[in-house]
Order: structure tokens, then C-alpha cells, then sequence
């Protein structure tokens, strides 16, 4: 019997060994409803959401080859039927996103694991929220850390910003839209004839998001200097 229990115990072991790990850390001074949002025919974590008190961590397991998105929520409400709205990142009203993204514009921690490496990168084509960071532990390989913890809406053009309409922050900058969620153009979108990394450049818009968040996506061909790579790490997602 005791041979049984140890087989088990390292059967099991062997299987839990292939999860990923993703601690959540809320370092703000309010309360924010991370959303999740897996890829195609990957498997939802946690119902697409949870919610994170200041200073408080959670810990989600994502299985082998799992990839997705998650990104915080701010300004939520929600009732006791959980139901709802935020006022950045909402996801179809209610508390947890299950299978629905996020309302741009928000900040996106971004991963795709397994593929042998973990791809992963904090993106910023959906606009900006709040900073988010990633920070590997524990992987092989370069396993860089991608920190993007300056407040891009201090620093948001006037055409870009989004203001909050209700509560104690009413009129307040919540969020900094992307330039191709607020103009729609090709050459901001790189899309059309502009669907090419040698013609779609960073524009003036881009290099304000860049200057705040260096390792962040900026624009759609902006691969070189914010996709990372590691081998079998680990993730803590910081918010703030």
C-alpha cells in the first residue's frame, strides 16, 4: 500500500509539473478585476476573471501549451447576481469574462506557452489602462523581465485620453486609447497597404506609448524589442 500511495503521489506530481504558474499582484491603491481570456480551443482559467483587493495575490495554473490574455479591469461594480460594468477593460457585464475580451483600451499581458518556448509580452496595441508588468521565475533561457510600471495617462495626447464620467474620479484621465482604436486608419492599424513591417513605422503616437514603456508593444510591428522568450518559467503579473 505504501508503494501505491508513493506512485500516486509522483503520478500526480509528474502531472501538475506541466502547469504553468501565473501569481497576480495587485501593487494598487484600489481594487481591480483582472480579466482572462484563453486562446482558441484552450481551456478558460478561473471563468475568465477574478477580483484582487490592493496588495492582494492570486495564483491561477495554466495547463501545458495554454495561451491567452489577461488584463486589468478598473472602476468595476457588480451586483449579487455578479453582474455589472467597469469602467476600463469591461467585458460584457459581468464579474467573471468567461470566453469574452476586453473593451479596449487597456494594458494586455499576453502569453503563449509551450510552443517550445513561452512567448510571452506586455501590449499596449489595445491602448493603456494601468501599467502591467511580467516578471519570469524559475524558466531557462534569456527570461526577461518586461516592466512597464510608468502611468501612460499622465502623459496621454488630448485626442487619445479617456475620461472617467461617474464617481469620485469624474473627468479623470482612466485610460489612453491606442491611435488605431481612435482613428481607424491603415497607416495607424498597419493594415491594407500598410500590412508590412518594412511600410507600417512607429508614428508620433506610438513613440509617446514607447518612451513610457520601452519593452511594451507600441504598434502591431513593434516584434524586435517586445517579445520575449523563456523555457518552463514561471509568471508573476504585476498591476502597477
Amino acid at each position: 500500500m505504501a508503494f501505491l500511495h508513493t506512485f500516486i503521489v509522483l503520478f500526480l506530481s509528474a502531472l501538475g509539473s506541466d502547469a504553468t504558474v501565473f501569481r497576480l499582484k495587485n501593487n494598487c491603491n484600489e481594487t481591480i478585476w483582472p480579466g482572462i481570456l484563453s486562446g482558441s480551443g484552450k481551456p478558460q482559467l478561473n471563468n475568465g476573471g477574478l477580483k484582487l483587493n490592493p496588495k492582494e495575490n492570486a495564483t491561477i495554473k495554466a495547463p501545458k501549451g495554454w495561451s491567452g490574455r489577461i488584463w486589468p479591469r478598473t472602476g468595476c461594480t457588480f451586483d449579487a447576481q455578479h453582474r455589472g460594468n467597469c469602467t476600463t477593460g469591461d467585458c460584457g457585464l459581468r464579474e467573471q469574462c468567461n470566453g469574452t475580451g476586453g473593451e479596449p483600451p487597456v494594458s494586455l499581458a499576453e502569453f503563449t506557452l509551450d510552443s517550445p518556448m513561452d512567448f510571452y509580452d506586455v501590449s499596449l496595441v489595445d491602448g493603456f489602462n494601468i501599467p502591467v508588468s511580467i516578471i519570469p521565475s524559475g524558466g531557462k533561457g534569456n527570461c526577461s523581465e518586461v516592466k512597464c510600471v510608468n502611468d501612460l495617462n499622465l502623459h496621454c495626447p488630448v485626442e487619445l485620453q479617456v475620461r472617467s464620467s461617474n464617481g469620485r474620479r469624474n473627468n479623470t484621465i482612466v485610460a489612453c486609447k491606442n491611435p488605431c482604436i481612435a482613428f481607424r486608419k491603415p497607416e495607424y492599424c498597419c493594415s491594407g497597404a500598410f500590412n508590412n513591417p518594412n511600410i507600417c513605422k512607429p508614428s508620433n503616437y506610438s513613440i509617446v506609448f514607447k518612451r513610457s514603456c520601452p519593452r511594451a508593444y507600441s504598434y502591431p510591428y513593434d516584434d524586435l524589442t517586445s517579445t520575449f522568450t523563456c523555457k518552463g518559467a514561471n509568471y508573476d503579473i504585476l498591476f502597477c
